[in-house]
């Protein structure tokens, strides 16, 4: 299948630099072969499997055919769920970035009227919907679809199986006949073809067919898990095989940008590869992974044609690709020659069903695995880091230490305490173990697991009203209250305060209930406990002033980490190299304490450093740095 670029494709230059922002190369197969005929204005029945890049293919043209200047109601795109809805919608505020005067605006079932109400009051040229509350707005008059463009019935054939049909077929008779109709689905059942039949004009089928492959030897598996723990997950696996080279393959730029910064900040050594490099800065890093300098290649697909590496021992997919032979072609990479590889892929969500379409295609099972846990991984490092030790023992090649062996001895130490202060050493305080995250439970076999709403908004479940705990006083005048409960609605209490002498010390606590006057009854006795008074919080602390002078053609900065956490001089030292290029001489005296570090840096890099480095985590620890 031919890859084809977005500039290709006659999109404006405002979406085109949305796009580029966005980080993406090259569009996906359903993209290229729907974007300029719904740009020429066929209608179009595209079909293509979850997780294809669709929704950019019917987004991209929906924005480019909007008038900013008409502030009337001109694409109105259909979504079964009200989470498909908002996702869509977050795809097309993205795309539009550069358009100015385009608004779009989600409508489903559960979110509150008024909001909606004022949306649609505002202007907008684009609503993203659900067919049952879009119905109730018609209905209502606040969405009049008179000047619209364009319909885009988006998972057309999860829309008829959740019972849709009626309020589609209502909603397309009621935009005007000149209207362009766009179908997008994973299958075409007989109700879809009915609705083509009757509503679509002369419609051009676009579908992307693939045809069946099968993938060489390579050991397959996927971890399901969150997006926000796929940075863990991928430094735990690194761990617990001992991976030492390895290509990562991620979908935009930017997340081929941002994983390069993470891996480098947690001591491993990686590089990135993508479209933005130039040759030159592209053969430099080739020629460091080929010579094995770098342990781990973070690319995009572009970027990576043509890769042939000995020795890859493992694939990473970051990303699942849009296109399931680029799955191909990437996990081609590694288990050349004969040799084993090792091709592990990482998936959130809806990509269970990318999965399940790759099995289908390439005719191999990819096994399920479950994430390591910080424990395994412990372990798996203690095990890697005694095979180390045992094979410089068995080989003899270590320079003998015996003069400095016999002080410690002679100090009263014995062996073993030696031996395990020097492993200590060595590991230099290895991470901490990361908090536990549990995997999600399998769905991969349930086909509509991503489906919650019955009927749009039919489903909403109310929490049970929960009133505030009353204190003693306002329980005492609820119960010796005389009046009836409409006389207290129609009369409620003034507010009185109450003393009454405190138990341990004698002073008066006040209340102030909401309550009538207290009539003249003994109190009943109640065991209270007394509420702790708060304790007062202490200002934060400034930080601790160096004990050195700064040279003169320095500034010093602060760092919120220190030889507690197991940071020394280099790690500091190759964590800002690999932040930023200093030149000869920028980096001078690194000062690491106890709980916090020192480093002097040039005056005119200083404040570059400490850009790059606030926020950023190290030893799993995020970072303060500030000037000193």
């Amino acid at each position: 299948m031919n890859t084809k670029l977005f500039s290709e494709l006659g999109i404006s230059p405002e979406v085109l630099k949305a796009i580029d922002k966005l980080g993406f190369e090259k569009a996906a197969p359903i993209q290229a072969e729907a974007i300029p005929p719904i740009l020429a204005g066929r209608d179009v029945v595209g079909q293509s499997q979850t997780g294809s890049g669709k929704t950019a293919a019917f987004a991209i043209p929906a924005i480019e055919k909007v008038d900013a200047n008409l502030r009337v109601i001109q694409v109105i795109i259909l979504c079964p769920t009200r989470e498909l809805a908002v996702q869509v919608s977050e795809e097309v505020h993205k795309l539009s970035l550069f358009k100015r005067g385009i608004h779009a605006l989600p409508i489903y079932g559960g979110q509150s009227y008024e909001r909606q109400f004022a949306g649609l009051k505002a202007g907008v040229q684009i609503v993203i919907g659900t067919p049952g509350r879009v119905m109730d707005h018609m209905r209502r008059g606040t969405i009049r679809l008179e000047q619209v463009k364009m319909v885009v019935l988006d998972e057309a054939d999860v829309m008829l199986d959740m019972g849709f049909r009626d309020d589609i077929e209502l909603i397309l008779k009621s935009v005007p006949a000149q209207r362009q109709l766009v179908f997008f689905s994973a299958t075409l059942p007989a109700p879809i073809q009915y609705l083509i039949k009757s509503y679509a004009r002369d419609p051009l089928n676009v579908r992307i067919e693939q045809k069946s492959v099968t993938v060489p030897t390579v050991e397959q598996i996927f971890y399901e898990v969150d997006r926000r723990f796929k940075v863990e997950l991928l430094t735990r696996v690194i761990d617990i095989h001992d991976l030492k080279l390895g290509i990562i393959f991620c979908n935009t730029k930017r997340m081929v940008d941002d994983l390069v910064d993470h891996l480098n900040a947690q001591g491993y050594s990686a590089d990135r590869l993508h479209g933005d490099m130039s040759q030159a800065m592209r053969d430099r890093v080739m020629n460091k992974f080929r010579r094995s300098n770098l342990e781990f290649l973070v690319a995009t697909d572009v970027a990576a044609r043509g890769i042939d590496v000995e020795n890859v021992e493992v694939v990473f997919n970051y990303d699942l690709p849009y296109d399931v032979e680029d799955y191909v072609h990437r996990i081609g990479r590694t288990g050349r020659a004969g040799r084993s590889g090792r091709a592990i892929s990482f998936v959130a969500g809806r990509e269970l069903f990318q999965i399940n379409h790759i099995e289908r295609y390439t005719k191999t099972r990819i096994q399920r695995a479950k994430p390591p846990s910080a424990n395994e991984v412990e372990e798996a490092r203690a095990g890697v880091f005694l095979g180390k030790l045992r094979t410089t023992l068995q080989s003899g090649k270590y320079k003998k230490q015996d003069r400095l062996i016999e002080v410690l001895l002679e100090e009263g130490f014995n062996s073993t305490d030696i031996a395990s202060a020097l492993i200590h050493q060595l590991q230099d305080g290895q991470t901490k173990a990361a908090p536990e995250f549990q995997p999600p439970p399998d769905r991969r076999d349930d086909r509509r697991g991503d489906i919650r709403d019955v009927r749009d908004g039919r489903d909403d479940r109310r929490e049970p009203r929960r009133e505030a705990p009353r204190s003693f006083a306002q329980e005492h005048d609820r119960v010796h209250d005389r009046r009836t409960p409409r006389e207290q609605v129609a009369s409620p209490a003034p507010r009185r305060e109450i003393i009454k002498p405190a138990r341990a010390t004698g002073e008066p606590v006040r209340e102030t209930p909401l309550a009538a006057p207290v009539r003249e009854t003994p109190e009943p006795t109640l065991e209270k406990k007394e509420a702790p008074l708060p304790k007062p919080v202490a200002p934060p602390r400034p930080p601790p002033k160096p004990s050195r002078a700064v040279p003169e053609n320095q500034k010093r900065i602060f760092i919120s980490t220190g030889s507690v956490n197991g940071i020394n001089k280099e790690a500091i030292a190759q964590l800002i190299k690999s932040q930023l290029p200093l030149p000869e001489g920028a980096l001078g005296e690194i000062d690491v304490r106890e709980r916090h570090t020192f480093v002097d840096v040039a005056t005119d890099q200083a404040p570059a450093v400490v850009e790059k480095l606030n926020r950023l985590k190290m030893r799993d620890r995020r970072l303060k740095v500030k000037l000193a």
